[in-house]
């Protein structure tokens, strides 16, 4: 017969915290009530929504895969690391002799490429994407798009022909870090230091104005990040979700860093798939218990220990990235690319965020005024050119 608690004990328990009826859920209803018109902000990996409160309908805005241009720059951004993944695969494929996957994978991706670059135009980038935060970057993200699709196909073809391509040591030299006149002209580490820096723009430019807008007492806001964003294991600390500092920055600092909270496994939802007025009035329900069930005893401790030091929660940037000093500061925004990928706590957007954010607020929310390295300061060919 398997354990089973005390039924006495057990009781105890569920008495504090863990039941329906226990007084942890009945202090936080008290809360809850107290702060019935407190304003909500709810974020998750791709959409943020406001709960003004009292009643009021929320009001949603995306900021990813949803979004005008996310998924043509995010393409564009990955195109590199594709390359990379190939030659992982051609490594690991080398000791039994059958590199049949590589390959095929290699000649897929040479088709996307190639529909891709017919696909860009100065008309797609200015009249269909139409981001106000690219106005006038229109024709040098033509240039880039097409430079990039360029090299990468060159490269793809003859790494068909010549395997010896895809090794790291070669690619590195050719194509990702090449020297002056010994590789493509322009590395491609700039080319996704760029493109993420791009992307990014666009969500702290939109994201920030849409918060603006809203006129949010912030001194009284919760700010919850809900879900899973980006990879499972990333953006579950402050420090490493770029939005809860976006959060922070577009409130000019005036929302407390200690009233924006990260729950990795709260409810998630989606624009593309959000429930009815009931269920929405539900999930507010939830985030707002969930965050002041959290706040709870935050403040039962304040009361609690009143001879102790209290914690003070100081807000950091996006895990500590190394700081960009100017543009030309290749080795910073490398060494930003690696630590993204190779730190799992870390979303890939991260190797840009706290540079962008801080960029725009810098140059009075111009995004035409923000510098970004691999971007600013490189004149990439002519579309065709390549």
């Amino acid at each position: 017969m398997s354990y089973q608690p005390d039924p006495a004990f057990a009781g105890l328990f569920r008495a504090f915290t863990s039941d329906p009826e226990s007084i942890g859920a009945h202090l936080s209803m008290q809360m809850a009530q107290r702060a019935a018109r407190d304003p909500l902000i709810v974020s998750t990996g791709s959409d943020i929504v406001l709960f003004p409160g009292g009643g009021a309908a929320p009001r949603i805005e995306s900021f990813r895969k949803s979004t005008r241009g996310f998924i043509e720059l995010t393409a564009v951004s990955h195109l590199p690391l594709a390359l990379a993944y190939l030659a992982r695969m051609r490594e690991l494929a080398a000791d039994d002799g059958d590199d049949a996957q590589w390959r095929t994978d290699a000649r897929r991706l040479l088709g996307h490429v190639q529909k891709t670059r017919d696909a860009n135009s100065l008309a797609l980038w200015r009249d269909y994407v139409n981001l106000a935060s690219f106005a006038g970057y229109e024709q040098k993200i033509v240039d880039l798009v097409d430079y990039t699709c360029g090299a990468s196909l060159d490269m793809l073809e003859r790494a068909l022909k010549d395997p010896a391509l895809l090794r790291f040591d070669t690619l590195n030299a050719q194509f990702f870090a090449p020297r002056g006149g010994e590789g493509v002209s322009v590395p491609m580490n700039d080319v996704m230091f760029a493109t993420f820096g791009l992307a990014y723009l666009d969500i702290v430019y939109r994201i920030g104005n849409w918060l603006r807008e809203q006129r949010l007492d912030w001194s009284r806001a919760m700010a919850l990040v809900s879900g899973q964003s980006g990879r499972p294991t990333a953006g579950v600390t402050w420090a490493s979700n770029n939005m809860c500092y976006l959060l922070w920055r577009a409130s000019e600092r005036a929302l407390l860093p200690e009233r924006v909270l990260v729950a990795p496994h709260a409810p998630s939802f989606s624009v593309v798939q959000l429930p009815d007025e009931a269920g929405l009035a539900k999930l507010e329900q939830d985030y707002r218990l969930l965050w002041l069930n959290t706040r709870a005893s935050i403040e039962v401790a304040r009361e609690l220990f009143p001879e102790q030091a209290g914690y003070r929660f100081e807000p950091q940037t996006t895990g500590g990235m190394p700081p960009i000093t100017d543009l030309r500061d290749r080795a910073a925004t490398t060494a930003r690319l690696r630590r993204i990928m190779e730190d799992p706590a870390q979303l890939l957007s991260n190797c840009v965020a706290d540079y962008i954010v801080d960029q725009l607020h810098a140059n009075d929310n111009d995004p035409t005024r923000v510098p970004i390295p691999g971007f600013t300061d490189v004149d990439y060919p002519s579309a065709g050119s390549v």
